[in-house]
């Protein structure tokens, strides 16, 4: 029982990334859509691949939804509008109008019973059908059906219906030519008066009747039945043939599976997105072996996978009409601020081929989104400048744009039906990708880890931690920025993280700060606080710097890729000289009092600094410096470290720390100000 518990301890790590694995492919299988999935592919205007096709079950063929979409304003333009008519306001009217007649016009005129005779068909004509109380701005040609109680009386089109707004010049135009035209200003102001409207827009009625028409509108065409042949092969897939296999694939996808069947999908789906997540796993610990031996940052690559599966799963849940909202191109960004561009491009594509087995036209959903990844990688470069990423997120939603438009003409051959709104989608997706600023901020309080952003942020020299260097060991700090400038050329030259290690050269020796006076740098009153100690005194001081780093360093929160380079950036070499002082005196002298505890450098950045580190700090030393001195200094300092083995942990190559030489060379040179020798 003891032996299997050791085992299991020991082992814990790898236990870990078992289990993250199976509960990662546990969580993807669960929210996955349970529906079976159509085993052909075929596109609009393409040969038929595979070999005839023959109906397996009887199936629907579903209307498309253009055909669907012409029915319904077919319908609406064909639609009936309610109004409900007083027919009492007629009778009132007219009695009004005889009433006011006889005050306004006396029967003394000659034209008396004929501006009456007039008046009263005017007024017939008015109510013939009806005035409105509201001009709707409806078609003329809109048919109208007239109410009483609710019982049709009268249909007609929207034109016959008199509107108030126009009774004025509907009067004037009855008289005008007339032998009553001067009595039309007298007989309009009576008219308005007495008329009322005796129509009123039923709205409810209109919409319910519209929308029970609009239901009644059936989905199929027509039925196909089992053993029909639905396309033979090498035929071409026309509008009809691929409404009908569209058809028969989403039958497939919502039919009604046996416990039994449901089982074998879901044992389908399990092996899928093992497999997917084994290969990325897989990937981790050949490719970024240093990420896979950290369970932190594996959890961290797997549980952004299965946030961008879940967001993509509830978005075809919801309509799979909108999938392409979902920013996936902040995967790749998120994994480069963090890891690097390659391990984000691999978790990208695992990612989307896992999504390519739910979404809809899926080999056009996976080609879009490796793209867009791809173009994520290649422009996104220094995320933690603004600028930056609005270009790139432009450069994205563009090719987004450009593929679709290329996928969408290849299918209908032709952009008549073009759907706009699919664009504003992608526009919508690459404004929802600029969240990735805040959401790294986020996944480094909540992981502990850290990004270029914060990088920036730690390379302010007017930071606290730093202040206080530059304070209590001047000397140091100065050691550091000149540390700084050298790394980070190193590493631009051989493309290591260039800010990185910068950061890093700045924090790698605030331990000194404890004991500042121990350091020859900040030892400005020409007295050597070691001459009162033993040589293994000052060794275990100068050692302890190290130890003293990384406690201040965890004090202020720094992150631990900023204290790394404080643990290496002495590796296991030796304090020697005053090694070799303490042999002088004791032939019996154990080299471990006065070596480093280590470990040694296990990263470029960290070989980098390990070079820069001990030759800015021998270079103090030179005297009289020229150019083949200082060549003849950088060689014997880092061929030694080479010789130690100082570098055999870190990922760099004979060819990168040549180039680092170089580099190095040509730094001090100008540090020193060499210039040519002319001759006298």
């Amino acid at each position: 029982m003891k032996d299997h518990i050791n085992t299991i301890y020991k082992n814990h790590s790898q236990f870990y990334k078992i289990l993250l694995f199976l509960a990662t492919t546990f969580l993807i299988v669960f929210i996955f859509p349970k529906s079976g999935r159509f085993k052909y592919n075929f596109e609009k205007g393409k040969p038929w691949q595979t070999e005839n096709l023959y109906a397996p079950f009887n199936f629907a063929i579903q209307k498309s939804k253009l055909t669907l979409n012409k029915e319904k304003d077919l319908i609406k333009a064909q639609s009936n509008y309610f109004f409900d008519k007083d027919p009492t306001i007629e009778e009132k009217v007219k009695d009004d109008f005889e009433v006011s007649f006889k005050k306004v016009f006396t029967d003394t005129i000659q034209e008396y019973n004929a501006l009456k005779s007039k008046g009263l068909t005017i007024l017939n004509e008015f109510y013939k059908y009806g005035i409105l109380n509201e001009d709707l701005k409806l078609d003329e040609k809109d048919n109208v059906v007239l109410l009483v109680d609710n019982v049709e009386k009268k249909s007609t089109i929207y034109l016959n219906l008199q509107k108030q707004g126009r009774l004025k010049s509907n009067i004037e135009k009855e008289l005008v030519g007339t032998e009553l035209e001067n009595y039309s200003n007298k007989l309009t102001a009576l008219f308005f008066d007495i008329i009322r409207s005796n129509l009123t827009y039923n709205r409810t009625l209109t919409d319910n009747v519209l929308q029970e028409s609009l239901n009644n509108i059936s989905n199929n065409r027509g039925v196909i039945d089992k053993g029909t042949l639905i396309i033979s092969k090498g035929e071409v897939v026309n509008e009809d043939k691929y409404q009908i296999l569209n058809s028969l694939s989403k039958e497939y996808e919502s039919q009604v599976w046996s416990k039994s069947s449901y089982n074998w999908i879901v044992f389908a789906y399990a092996l899928l997105v093992a497999l997917a997540l084994l290969m990325l796993l897989l990937f981790i610990k050949k490719y970024r072996f240093d990420v896979y031996q950290n369970n932190t940052k594996v959890t961290f690559i797997f549980f952004n996978v299965f946030v961008i599966v879940l967001l993509t799963t509830l978005v075809i849940n919801y309509n799979s009409e909108y999938v392409y909202l979902v920013p996936i191109a902040i995967l790749p960004l998120v994994l480069k601020a963090f890891f690097d561009a390659r391990l984000g491009l691999f978790t990208h594509v695992i990612t989307v081929l896992l999504l390519g087995s739910i979404v809809p036209n899926s080999y056009e959903y996976m080609f879009l989104q490796i793209i867009a990844g791809i173009v994520t990688i290649l422009t996104v470069s220094e995320l933690y400048k603004r600028a930056n990423l609005f270009i790139s997120v432009g450069q994205i939603t563009l090719v987004y744009i450009i593929a679709y438009f290329a996928f969408f003409v290849i299918h209908e051959a032709s952009i008549d039906n073009l759907e706009w709104q699919t664009f504003g989608l992608f526009v919508l997706c690459g404004l929802a990708t600029l969240f990735v600023q805040p959401l790294i901020y986020v996944y480094e309080k909540l992981f502990g880890l850290v990004s270029d952003v914060s990088l920036l942020e730690l390379s302010d020299t007017n930071s606290k931690l730093l202040k206080e260097l530059s304070n209590k060991a001047p000397g140091t700090f100065h050691h550091s920025l000149n540390v700084a400038n050298l790394a980070e050329a190193s590493a631009n030259e051989i493309n290591a993280n260039a800010m990185l290690v910068r950061v890093g050269a700045l924090y790698h020796d605030i331990g000194k700060m404890k004991s500042p006076t121990y350091f020859t740098e900040n030892q400005s009153s020409g007295i050597n606080s070691h001459d009162e100690l033993s040589p293994k005194e000052s060794a275990k001081i100068i050692i302890n710097h190290v130890l003293d780093g990384i406690e201040i360093a965890k004090k202020y929160n720094l992150p631990d890729r900023v204290i790394d380079f404080i643990r290496t950036h002495h590796g296991t070499s030796q304090v020697y000289y005053f090694y070799m002082k303490e042999k002088a005196n004791n032939d019996e002298v154990d080299i471990n009092d006065f070596t480093y505890p280590g470990p040694k450098p296990f990263s470029k950045e960290t070989a980098i600094l390990m070079m820069c580190d001990s030759v800015e700090a021998a270079s103090k030393s030179l005297k009289e410096p020229t150019s083949s001195k200082i060549d003849s200094f950088v060689e014997n300092i880092i061929n030694k470290q080479k010789d130690d083995g100082q570098f055999l942990n870190a990922n760099i190559t004979f060819k990168e720390i040549e180039s680092i030489k170089k580099v190095l060379k040509r730094k001090l040179a100008n540090i020193y100000h060499l210039r040519i020798e002319y001759p006298e």
